[in-house]
């Protein structure tokens, strides 16, 4: 298995995860989004060009400094916002869920934002549904203090997961 750019020979059509807007992003909206520089996508396959079994979105974002806990925020440069970086949409076809298979897909979205050459603080997910927000709690994130939905983890943190 790897993961790979999104590209015009990935075949989308018969994606199907159980998470009707997330498949319809998927089939319609991910090309036009990495054509605009909006959001950049990410493909797992079991061959190179192969179908798509899975997805992950990258773009740039950023965090108030007042939505993080007083005790980091004392840490940090008085920024009124901090740069980070959104997996905004991770899904996996039905046929390959509850094998791992999120989590290498969240660790290929933590190499690629470590490998970037721009400074970011934080890696913030957008959690759905309950079941996003039990698996990125599972792997260390938090909530921002402004929202339920979207959770964060410092870099330093995911750095120490490579280590």
């Amino acid at each position: 298995m790897q993961v790979e750019p999104l590209s015009d020979w990935h075949d989308r059509t018969s994606f199907v995860s159980g998470a009707d807007p997330l498949d319809r992003y998927f089939r319609t909206q991910a090309g036009q989004d990495i054509g605009k520089r909006v959001a950049s996508c990410f493909v797992l396959t079991e061959s190179e060009g192969g179908a798509p079994i899975g997805f992950y979105t990258l773009a740039a974002t950023s965090i108030a400094l007042a939505n993080l806990s007083p005790t980091l925020a004392k840490r940090l440069p008085r920024y009124p916002i901090l740069p980070a970086a959104l997996l905004g949409r991770l899904a996996l076809n039905n046929n390959y869920q509850r094998r791992g298979l999120g989590q290498l897909l969240l660790m290929d979205a933590f190499i690629r934002t470590l490998r970037s050459e721009i400074a970011i603080f934080a890696f913030v997910v957008n959690a759905k549904d309950n079941n996003a927000k039990n698996f990125y709690e599972a792997h260390g994130f938090v909530p921002l203090r402004a929202s339920s939905r979207y959770m964060f983890m410092p870099m330093s943190e995911v750095a120490k997961l490579f280590v």
